[in-house]
């Protein structure tokens, strides 16, 4: 596992992580949240022996990053902030580079090769230096660096930035494949990310832990938890409606989207309110494009978190 205890890192007068302690296990996928300067940069390269922590301690497998670096870092792949590389390097000397530092020799080189270079999609690029490749395909040499030893932790500070759509569904795909038998951490700030491959988040403020969830229950601490949002095909019905669904006492508050005919109705406190706003549109004839119930809103929550 990963296992950080009471973790601090100090410039001069500036705390940047101030005592984070947590554990990872396998199969987890870690969503590591926060602010611009929150400390999340700074704790993934103290738990990847990038820097070293003021105080505090940091293992991977067993193995202490501080008294045992080389067995800590054997375990690792480690994907930093940026995708740092050397840019006068092909992508196939860059990658042949780092398998050989990884120590993989022969067949086995040859077939991580060729499985990284084919699962990121890198064939294309291989005799290109790297700093002449777009933002996107750097990122991808740079996935690829921290999984050709197919190692058991993986470390990804903002694995998708610069990517596009497409590109961003293949590496959380990867990610997914990946989580069965890693132990996962992805530093980011993208919260659909989360959502997508994280079983877990933490969310990190001015350096110190305040949230430690699931995705799913963190959502259910945002005010829309249980809301109902309902989308009107003729927007004339839209104040009418309004009203309507205000009158419920089971209702707390409206919300009204003009720019797309859309109510959102905020239930009180233990109120299931999907069944009566659906009886309401049918008994007021409200033809409707869309009803459905939300599950709340996890920006809203790390919002209110971090705020």
């Amino acid at each position: 596992m990963i296992k950080t205890e009471h973790l601090i890192k100090r410039y001069q007068s500036l705390t940047a992580v101030d005592d984070v302690s947590f554990e990872v296990g396998p199969g987890e996928v870690l969503g590591f949240l926060g602010p611009n300067g929150a400390g999340k940069t700074t704790t993934m390269r103290m738990i990847a022996g990038f820097i070293a922590p003021t105080s505090g301690t940091a293992s991977i497998c067993g193995h202490d990053i501080g008294t045992d670096p080389l067995a800590a870092k054997a375990c690792l792949g480690y994907l930093p902030e940026g995708a740092p590389s050397y840019g006068e390097m092909t992508v196939r000397g860059f990658l042949s580079f780092i398998a050989e530092l990884r120590k993989l020799e022969g067949e086995a080189l040859k077939t991580r090769l060729d499985h990284v270079i084919e699962r990121l999609q890198l064939a294309s690029v291989l005799e290109q230096s790297i700093e002449t490749l777009s933002k996107g395909y750097r990122r991808r040499v740079g996935i690829a660096q921290a999984i050709m030893h197919d190692p058991a932790v993986l470390i990804l500070d903002e694995p998708t930035d610069g990517l596009d759509p497409n590109q961003k569904h293949e590496v959380r795909t990867l990610i997914n494949e990946m989580a069965k038998n890693k132990i996962i951490v992805i530093s980011t700030h993208i919260l659909e990310e989360v959502d997508a491959v994280c079983t877990r988040a933490i969310i990190i403020s001015k350096g110190r832990i305040v949230a430690d969830d699931t995705p799913v229950r963190l959502a259910a601490r945002s005010r829309y938890f249980n809301a109902v949002s309902l989308q009107l095909e003729q927007p004339a019905e839209l104040e009418r409606a309004r009203a309507k669904v205000a009158a419920l006492a089971q209702v707390e508050s409206v919300e009204v989207s003009t720019r797309d005919a859309r109510l959102t109705a905020l239930p009180r406190a233990g109120a299931t309110i999907l069944p009566l706003l659906s009886e309401l549109a049918t008994r007021e004839g409200l033809k409707l494009k869309e009803l459905h119930l939300e599950s709340g809103r996890l920006d809203e929550v790390f919002r209110k978190i971090t705020a």
